[in-house]
């Protein structure tokens, strides 16, 4: 048995590929699918500025994992593609010398004119955009992560995976050194092979903090949804005032990496900044002028201290391992399966080799 702590984007990811496999897995969640960090995402499928070198090709890695996903379900409602349109503020050779390197890499994207950037997307302004170089990457996409993790979790319940909601873990039940299982607040005791803690920023909590401390600095940032518009807008617009996607409905999500909020922040008391936000986004989509957000959300990421995936077993306490990241929509379904691979098959996977969680030991 498998105990998988966490339903979020990362945990239903590795309880899919442990009940693939055929292994009896519990999911166990102290609120609802989706309900944490999965709930209030930018959702953006990429590899854009992701070094260094084992960084990038991790998350290329999750993107190839997403299409290969793709064909394992008859219908994958969860991903949009479109690829992603992006220019930068400052210096053009910079950002050309940094797309150049991404080339380099192997990376998919190629230079637009004005006239294709008004054929991809005819709603953006290209006076806003003015003279910067202006980059489209065809790979990426964005993702419904709620719809992503039902459908995960739906499945691996097909294979006899058991889900339990609302439902936090107390602590660990030990044996020695061994990790055999957990304590629900409720007092139920649930037997296990290996706990796999996906629990994200929520990764240090005392349940777990003593077997693999992983040294956490989560950030949060605020995004405001639109009401329904009529607009033409079908895949990711990445620019130096503000981030926007399409949401469904009609609906566009905009946000801004550097608009950082503290931890605890109400997105209610921070209208000011939805305003700002989109008087920005109006200055790229004229049609955004006047338009006041519908819905705010605080998303808090996922971060380990060094910003890199903390993904691994504790040597010296088997039966307990760890998948906690940053870009976890990207990452989720190539952790899914390698992970699922390291605790079936007892091997270790080269990919993760420079993201094990003993580092921070050291």
């Amino acid at each position: 048995m498998y105990i998988v702590v966490g339903a979020g984007i990362i945990g239903a990811s590795v309880a899919y590929f442990l009940a693939r496999a055929g292994a009896p897995v519990t999911v166990i969640d102290a609120g609802r699918i989706a309900g944490g960090t999965s709930s209030a995402s930018f959702a953006w499928v990429n590899s854009h500025n992701k070094p260094p070198r084992a960084y990038h090709d991790l998350n290329v890695a999750g993107m190839r994992a997403h299409a290969t996903l793709r064909d394992q379900f008859e219908s994958a409602p969860w991903w949009h593609s479109g690829g992603t349109l992006a220019w930068e503020g400052g210096n053009p050779q910079t950002y050309r010398a940094k797309v150049a390197t991404l080339q380099d890499w192997g990376y998919r994207v190629r230079w637009l004119d004005h006239a294709e950037v008004s054929a991809l997307a005819p709603d953006i302004d290209i006076g806003a955009i003015g003279d910067a170089p202006i980059a489209y990457f065809p790979d990426d996409g964005w993702v419904d992560p709620a719809v992503y993790c039902q459908a995960l979790l739906a499945a691996a319940c097909e294979r006899g995976a058991r889900l339990l909601t609302h439902t936090p873990v107390a602590g660990l039940i030990r044996r020695g050194e061994r990790v055999v299982g957990v304590r629900t607040e409720a007092g139920e005791a649930l037997d296990a092979d290996t706990v796999v803690n996906c629990t994200g920023r929520w990764a240090g909590q005392p349940a777990f903090a003593d077997v693999q401390p992983i040294p956490l600095k989560p950030s949060a940032g605020l995004m405001a949804f639109t009401p329904p518009l009529a607009h033409s807008i079908r895949r990711v617009i990445f620019s130096p005032e503000v981030h926007i996607r399409p949401d469904g409905a009609g609906r566009l999500m905009i946000c801004h990496n550097d608009l950082d909020l503290p931890i605890d922040a109400i997105a209610s008391q921070h209208l000011s900044d939805a305003q700002r936000l989109l008087h920005a986004a109006s200055k790229i989509l004229p049609l955004l002028a006047g338009v006041q957000a519908e819905a705010l959300r605080v998303g808090v990421r996922a971060l380990p201290a060094d910003q890199y995936p903390a993904v691994g077993p504790t040597p010296e306490v088997p039966g307990f391992y760890s998948v906690i990241t940053h870009s976890g929509v990207t990452l989720a379904p190539f952790l899914g399966e390698a992970v699922a691979d390291e605790i079936l098959h007892r091997i270790a996977r080269p990919e993760l080799a420079t993201f094990r969680p003993e580092r921070f030991r050291a």
